[in-house]
């Protein structure tokens, strides 16, 4: 397990997957506003459960997020589209919805960072959200992300067009926090 302040970063369990489900996917808005990707259907228990247990991948690290001490399901996190030949990343994270405002987001950007730089060597780390996914952002920047740049309506999302913010960490900066 990968640690950071009060979370934990460990492997997806199978009784993980079922609250995963119900609470961050079948949630239509939020998991729109969450996902580049249109939100479809899936039944329980599917194989095609975005956080169906699957083989490792080299191009994408998923986690199940848990509080501690007790251990409880708090979320996901995740890095995606790992480009080993650029040593590059994405990050992203949903926390269930009674563990939001709490300030688990940062140690979970955290314990990602120290994932992708640490363990598996990577240069960059990089988040698109958004821009009015103010906690996403907030626990990004105490994280060290620096906000590179905006997106302008270039995301669909529920029946609109909303702008993204790009937000990038390289590794010596992450290394230079105390």
């Amino acid at each position: 397990m990968i640690s950071s302040g009060n979370i934990g970063l460990r492997a997806r369990h199978a009784s993980d997957v079922q609250v995963l489900q119900s609470e961050l996917y079948d949630d239509v808005v939020t998991r729109s506003r969450a996902d580049s990707r249109p939100w479809q259907p899936i039944a329980p228990g599917s194989e095609h459960s975005p956080y169906a247990i699957g083989e490792p991948s080299d191009d994408a690290a998923c986690f199940s997020v848990v509080e501690l001490p007790a251990g409880e399901l708090a979320g996901e996190a995740l890095l995606w589209g790992i480009d080993t030949h650029n040593r590059a990343a994405h990050l992203g994270i949903s926390l269930r919805p009674d563990f939001r405002g709490r300030d688990l987001g940062t140690d979970v950007v955290r314990a990602l960072c120290h994932y992708g730089f640490v363990v598996r060597g990577l240069r960059r780390l990089q988040i698109e959200t958004l821009s009015d996914n103010l906690p996403m952002i907030k626990a990004a920047t105490r994280a060290g992300f620096t906000l590179e740049g905006t997106l302008r309506r270039s995301a669909w999302v529920y029946g609109a067009f909303a702008d993204e913010v790009v937000l990038g960490l390289l590794s010596e900066e992450w290394q230079a926090r105390p």
